[in-house]
C-alpha cells in the first residue's frame, strides 16, 4: 500500500469516526430533549394540582371546624411546592410526595363530614384532583422512560465516550420514596366493606 493510499484510508477512517460521533451526539441531544419534555409534562400537572389546592382547602374549611392543622399543613406544603419549582427532581419529588400524603389525609378527614362528601363543589374538586393525579402518573411514566433511554446512552459503550466528552450526564428518575405513597389508596363510596 502506498503512502497516499494509507493517507486516504486514514482520512476515510477519521471521517467515519466523525460521522459516528455526530450521530451519537445527536442521539444524546434528542434523549436529553425528550427527558426535559417529560419533566415539563410533570411540572405542568404539578402546577395544576397546586392551583387546585386552595379551592379544595376553602371548600373543606367551610364544612369542617376541627381540621385546621390538616388544612394548614396542606397549604404550607403547597407553598413549599411552588418554592421548589426550580429544584432538582429528587427534591421536587419529595415535596410532591408529601403533598400526595397530605391530600390523602384530607380526604380521610372528609369521610367524617357527610355534608362535605355530598357537596357538589367538593365532589367536582375531588374528581378534578383525581384526573390530575392520573395525568401526573402518565407524565411520570413518560419522563422515567425518557430518563432510562438517556441514562442507557450515557452509560453504554461506545456512546459513553461521546457523552463524557460533551458533558452529558445521567438524569434522575421521578420516584416515590415513601412506601405509604406507593400503596394504592383505599377508596370508599359509603358502603360497608364485605
Amino acid at each position: 500500500m502506498s503512502f497516499l493510499g494509507f493517507l486516504g484510508a486514514l482520512a476515510a477512517l477519521v471521517v467515519l469516526l466523525l460521522v459516528w460521533a455526530v450521530l451519537i451526539y445527536n442521539r444524546l441531544v434528542a434523549r436529553r430533549q425528550q427527558t426535559e419534555e417529560g419533566w415539563s409534562g410533570i411540572d405542568v400537572q404539578l402546577k395544576r394540582r397546586a392551583n387546585l389546592i386552595p379551592n379544595l382547602v376553602e371548600t373543606v374549611r367551610g364544612y369542617t371546624s376541627h381540621e385546621r392543622q390538616t388544612l394548614e399543613a396542606l397549604t404550607g406544603l403547597r407553598s413549599r411546592s411552588l418554592a421548589a419549582a426550580n429544584a432538582g427532581v429528587p427534591e421536587r419529588a419529595a415535596v410532591e410526595g408529601e403533598i400526595s400524603s397530605a391530600l390523602g389525609r384530607l380526604f380521610a378527614v372528609a369521610e367524617n363530614y357527610p355534608d362535605l362528601k355530598a357537596s357538589e363543589n367538593y365532589l367536582a374538586l375531588q374528581e378534578e384532583l383525581s384526573d390530575i393525579e392520573d395525568h401526573i402518573q402518565m407524565a411520570r411514566r413518560y419522563y422515567n422512560g425518557a430518563v432510562r433511554m438517556l441514562n442507557t446512552l450515557v452509560d453504554s459503550f461506545p456512546s459513553n465516550l461521546v457523552a463524557r466528552q460533551f458533558n452529558f450526564t445521567k438524569a434522575d428518575y421521578y420516584e416515590i420514596d415513601a412506601p405509604a405513597d406507593r400503596a394504592l389508596p383505599r377508596v370508599s363510596f359509603g358502603e360497608r366493606d364485605r
